[in-house]
C-alpha cells in the first residue's frame, strides 16, 4: 500500500438525480466535473486541491464507465499541456494544481492555450492558498487571468453555488472559446454542505472520437500572422461573448435592498466572510439577509461594466472588497465610474487591508469604518464590538510570550530527513558553513531551527539550477537539496541535466521519500509500492546516471546518520569533476504511520506477538547539555525536570509520540555525545518465552540495583 485510499469518497461520485451530496466544497467540485461532461481530468497536487487528485485516482472504475480519462500529470505545464485536447475538438477538460506557483509552472501552455482559444470547454481550477497560513508567495491568479484573457470564477463559498459554476464555466468557456479559471480558496474547499446531485454524464464527443477524425484549424495555432489575429478575435469576438453570456445567465448575484446610499462589491469567494462581517455590525442576519446592497462577482474577470454602472449609480459610497495586492477590481472600477462621470465615492484599501487574508475581524474593522463616513446612521446604537487585538496586548500574554519559544513548522516526528541534515551540520563543524540551495518541499524546514540550513529556495525542483551561479572555482563547493517529487517535477532536465551538461562542481542531494510527501503521500516514478495504475519503482540513480551523471552514491537508510556524514564529507572534498550526486531514501514517517498502524492494530487484536520498538532517556546518565535536540528537533525528544538535586538543568527525555525511529540514539552517537540513549521492546500478546526471559531480566537487574545500592557511601543522620 502507498497512497491513502478514498473508497469512501468515490461512493459519493456515484450519486445520481435527486440525491443529496454531502461533503466538502472540493468534492462538490469533482462531483460536478463528472456531471458537466467533461472527458479528461489532469493535474498536479498540492493543497487545497489535492482530495481532487486523489478520490479521482480512485475513482477508476467510475470514470471508465463514463469514458472519462484520468491522469496525475508531472507538473503543472503538463497538465496544462493537456488543454490542447480541446483546442480542435469539443471536448470538455478540466486540470488542477495549488495557486500562482502552479500557474507559474503552466504559464507556457496556458498562454498558447488563451491565444488560440478552445473549441471544447476548458477549465483550470486554482486552489488559492493566500493568507498568513500560505506556504507559497503572497500572490494573486487574478494577474494571470488579466494577462492571458482567461475568464476568473470566484463562486461564493457554498456548495451549490461551487457546483453550479463549474457546469456553467465549461458553457462560458464554449460559449466564448475562452479557457476559464475557477479560483477555490481553502475555505471554500474545506466549507461543509449539501446540494442535490444530477447524474454524471457521458461526454457528447469522445476522446476516441477525436482520435479517430483528427481534425486541424491553422487559425488556433499561434504562428504568425495568427497570433496577431488572434490578440485582436480576444478583443473583438470573445470578450463580448463572455460578457453576454455572464449577464445573460446572471452568474453575478445581487443581496439585500435594490437601493441604498452605499452599496458592496465583493469577489464571490469572500461572500461568507463579508455576510459574517454584517452580521456582527447588525446588518444582517443569520439567514443572510443584508440590510445593506451587495453585488457579488461570481466572475472576478472579465468585469460586466452595465451590472457595475446599474450597482453604482445614485450610491454616494460603494466599497470594493477584494484580497490581496494590487488592487486590481478597484482600479477596473475608479476607470470605469470616471470614463462615465458617475461621481460615486470608491472605497477599498483605504479602510481594508492593502495585503493578508480578509478574515471575520479584518471585515468588521474595514466595512465599520466605511459605513462610519459615508451612512453613520446605519450603525445605530450598537454595543462595541469586541476588538481581538487587547487579547495580545494583555500583559499575562506578553509574560508567557517571552517564557514559551515560538514553534515555527517542522519535520514531523520520526521523518528521515531530520538525520540527514543532523548529518550535514556535524559535517560543519569539520568543513565549516556551506552555501545551500533549499528547493520546495519538507526539507526547506531545515531552513528553521534548530538546523538552520539553507539559503534559497527558487521553485520546485530547480534547487541545483539555483547554484549553477556558484559554478566557479573555490575552496568550498555548493550544496543543493532537493526531494523525489521536485526532481520528477522539474529536477532531472532542468537540474541534473543542466548540472552535467555545464560540468557544474556542486553536490546535489536529492532526498528520496518514496512519494511525494509534501502534497499528501502521492506516488511518484520513483516510489517502491506496487501501484496498479502507474508504473513505480524507477530508480533516480539510474535516471541521473541516464543524463550522464557520474558519482552517484546511494543511501537506503537516511537515519544511519555516521554514513550519512561521512558521505557528505566525501562529496565535499572529492577530487573528481562534476556534480557529485548523493540520494538519501527512506519512507516518510508519516505514511508509514498511516499504513503500519492499522496493520499493527489488527495484529494485536488477533492475538499475535507484535514487537513495538521505544526509546528512552536514562535519566541518571543524562547530562542535561541538550545537545541532542540541538541535533535533533524532533518534537517527541523534550525536557523534564528530575528530582535529583546534583542536576540543575531539566533532563531529556522521550513522550509517547515516539515512532521508534532510532534518530536521536543515532545522533548522540554520531556526535558522540552521551550513552544515555535506550531502546525498549513493547511485546504485544508475549510468549511464554517472553514473559520467562523478562522475569530473568528483571531478576537480574534487581540484583544488581541492589548490588550497587549496598556499595553506596552512606552518612549518617
Amino acid at each position: 500500500m502507498a497512497e491513502r485510499s478514498f473508497a469512501r469518497e468515490v461512493e459519493d461520485l456515484k450519486l445520481g438525480e435527486g440525491d443529496i451530496f454531502r461533503g466538502e466544497g472540493i468534492l462538490a467540485i469533482t462531483k460536478a466535473l463528472l456531471q458537466s461532461g467533461v472527458s479528461y481530468v489532469g493535474g498536479y497536487q498540492g493543497s487545497p486541491i489535492s482530495h481532487l487528485m486523489d478520490v479521482l485516482a480512485d475513482a477508476k472504475d467510475v470514470m471508465d464507465d463514463l469514458g472519462v480519462h484520468f491522469e496525475t500529470s508531472a507538473s503543472e505545464a503538463a497538465a496544462a499541456a493537456m488543454l490542447s485536447a480541446s483546442v480542435m475538438y469539443p471536448v470538455r477538460g478540466a486540470v488542477t494544481w495549488k495557486s500562482t506557483a502552479g500557474t507559474n509552472v503552466a504559464s507556457d501552455a496556458l498562454s498558447n492555450l488563451s491565444s488560440g482559444g478552445v473549441t471544447g470547454g476548458a477549465m483550470i481550477i486554482i486552489g488559492e492558498d493566500y493568507g498568513e497560513g500560505s506556504s507559497i508567495m503572497q500572490e494573486r491568479s487574478h494577474a494571470f487571468a488579466m494577462k492571458s484573457q482567461l475568464w476568473l470564477l470566484t463562486p461564493r463559498p457554498n456548495l451549490p453555488s461551487i457546483v453550479a459554476m463549474v457546469e456553467q464555466g465549461f458553457e462560458l468557456s464554449e460559449a466564448s472559446n475562452t479557457p476559464v479559471m475557477l479560483q477555490v480558496g481553502i475555505r471554500s474547499c474545506h466549507v461543509h454542505g449539501q446540494f442535490v446531485a444530477k447524474d454524471n454524464k457521458r461526454p457528447d464527443y469522445t476522446l476516441r472520437q477525436a482520435l479517430e477524425q483528427p481534425m486541424r484549424d491553422v487559425s488556433r495555432i499561434v504562428l504568425p500572422p495568427a497570433s496577431f489575429v488572434h490578440e485582436k478575435e480576444k478583443l473583438e469576438r470573445r470578450w463580448p461573448a463572455a460578457v453576454n453570456f455572464i449577464r445573460e445567465r446572471k452568474l453575478n448575484e445581487y443581496f439585500g435592498p435594490d437601493h441604498g446610499e452605499i452599496g458592496i462589491i465583493l469577489q464571490g469567494g469572500l461572500y461568507n466572510g463579508v455576510l459574517r462581517a454584517l452580521q456582527q455590525l447588525g446588518l444582517a442576519d443569520v439567514y443572510g439577509e443584508s440590510s445593506v446592497p451587495l453585488y457579488v462577482m461570481n466572475v472576478s474577470y472579465p468585469m460586466v461594466d452595465e451590472e457595475i454602472v446599474d450597482f453604482c449609480v445614485g450610491k454616494k459610497a460603494v466599497l470594493m472588497v477584494e484580497e490581496g495586492a494590487p488592487e486590481y477590481i478597484e482600479q477596473s472600477l475608479n476607470t470605469l465610474l470616471r470614463r462615465r462621470d458617475i461621481q460615486t465615492r470608491i472605497a477599498g484599501k483605504d479602510v481594508l487591508p492593502m495585503g493578508g487574508e480578509y478574515t471575520a475581524p479584518v471585515l468588521v474593522k474595514g466595512l465599520k469604518t466605511f459605513i462610519e463616513m459615508y451612512q453613520r446612521n446605519l450603525l445605530g446604537n450598537q454595543p462595541p464590538i469586541p476588538d481581538p487585538g487587547p487579547v495580545l496586548a494583555d500583559p499575562r500574554v506578553k509574560a508567557l510570550a517571552e517564557v514559551v519559544p515560538p514553534r515555527p513548522p517542522g519535520f514531523c516526528i520520526g521523518c528521515p530527513e531530520r538525520p540527514i541534515f543532523a548529518a550535514m551540520k556535524l559535517v560543519e563543524q569539520d568543513l565549516g558553513q556551506h552555501h545551500v540551495s533549499g528547493d520546495i518541499g519538507c526539507h526547506l524546514f531545515s531552513i528553521l531551527p534548530p538546523f538552520n540550513i539553507g539559503a534559497t529556495t527558487m521553485g520546485y525542483g530547480l534547487s541545483p539550477a539555483a547554484a549553477s551561479a556558484f559554478n566557479v572555482k573555490a575552496d568550498k563547493r555548493v550544496i543543493s537539496v532537493m526531494g523525489d517529487g521536485g526532481f520528477w517535477h522539474n529536477g532531472l532536465a532542468t537540474s541534473v541535466g543542466n548540472a552535467v551538461f555545464n560540468k557544474q562542481d556542486g553536490v546535489i542531494l536529492v532526498v528520496d521519500n518514496f512519494y511525494s510527501a509534501a502534497t499528501g503521500g502521492q506516488d511518484v516514478l520513483s516510489s517502491r509500492a506496487d501501484n496498479p495504475r502507474r508504473k513505480t519503482k524507477n530508480s533516480i540513480v539510474d535516471a541521473v546516471k541516464g543524463v550522464g551523471a557520474t558519482w552517484v552514491r546511494q543511501i537506503d537508510h537516511t537515519y544511519d546518520v555516521t554514513k550519512m556524514r561521512d558521505t557528505l564529507k566525501e562529496a565535499l572534498t572529492t577530487k573528481e569533476e562534476g556534480p557529485k550526486i548523493i540520494v538519501a531514501s527512506s519512507e516518510c514517517m508519516l505514511n508509514k504511520q498511516r499504513r503500519i498502524k492499522p496493520l499493527f492494530a489488527k495484529a494485536v487484536k488477533e492475538g499475535k506477538r507484535m514487537v513495538k520498538e521505544r526509546f528512552g532517556v536514562d535519566e541518571d546518565v543524562c547530562t542535561g547539555d541538550h545537545a541532542c535536540i540541538r541535533l535533533s528537533g524532533c518534537p517527541s525528544l523534550s525536557v523534564k525536570h528530575t528530582d535529583d538535586p546534583l542536576k540543575d538543568d531539566p533532563v531529556a527525555a522521550i513522550d509517547n509520540n515516539c515512532v521508534g525511529c532510532g534518530n536521536c540514539g543515532e545522533v548522540s552517537e554520531a556526535a558522540v555525545l552521551c550513552p544515555s540513549f535506550y531502546r525498549a521492546d513493547i511485546i504485544h500478546n508475549p510468549t511464554g518465552w517472553d514473559r520467562f526471559a523478562a522475569s530473568v531480566r528483571a531478576k537480574v537487574i534487581g540484583l544488581l540495583q541492589a548490588r550497587r545500592a549496598a556499595g553506596r557511601v552512606r552518612f549518617a543522620d
